[in-house]
């Protein structure tokens, strides 16, 4: 009984002994936090304007698979050009069946649903059209894809092997 006193008054004092967080071990967690969480924050913001890059060069890449499916069910013209896309200087392009199309343009409406620069707010495109030559039974595909936005430089006239993130500016 003796040796269990003593057991309890050991494991008392030993209690007594130990002592929580100072104030300033506290601080200097947090500090520690702070600059883990400032770091994480730069990085994540890289992280956001790269993804949406990366839609940009989507949308143009879509561009061109449209133009590739217009190309399949339409027929071209040896040596003909013609311009496929949803929007030209911020006016839509026509149909080629209505009465306001020209003779080497048609829009990719039936193949795209829906483009919205992600770089800007998710507003329509400037411009968004492929520029299709056919040569020899070949055809060369050339994307322009422009912002409304002023400063936002995205592609002109770029080869489908020339969409990369590395293209997109942004201001």
């Amino acid at each position: 009984m003796v040796e269990r006193l003593k057991e309890i008054w050991l494991d008392a004092k030993q209690m007594r002994d130990e002592r929580g967080l100072t104030l300033i071990e506290l601080l200097v967690v947090v500090v520690i936090l702070g600059i883990i969480a400032a770091i994480a924050v730069v990085a994540i913001g890289g992280l956001i304007e790269n993804s949406r890059k990366d839609a940009v060069v989507s949308d143009a890449k879509q561009l061109v698979a449209a133009a590739k499916l217009y190309t399949s069910a339409n027929p071209m013209q040896p040596g003909q050009q013609i311009k496929l896309g949803i929007k030209d200087g911020g006016d839509p392009i026509p149909s080629k069946d209505s009465e306001d199309a020209k003779a080497n343009e048609d829009t990719l409406d039936k193949y795209i649903d829906e483009m919205k620069d992600s770089l800007n707010s998710d507003a329509a495109y400037a411009s968004s059209y492929v520029v299709v030559t056919e040569k020899q039974g070949k055809f060369t595909y050339a994307v322009t894809l422009l912002s409304a936005k002023k400063g936002n430089t995205y592609f002109t006239g770029a080869k489908p092997g020339d969409l990369k993130r590395a293209g997109v500016t942004v201001e």
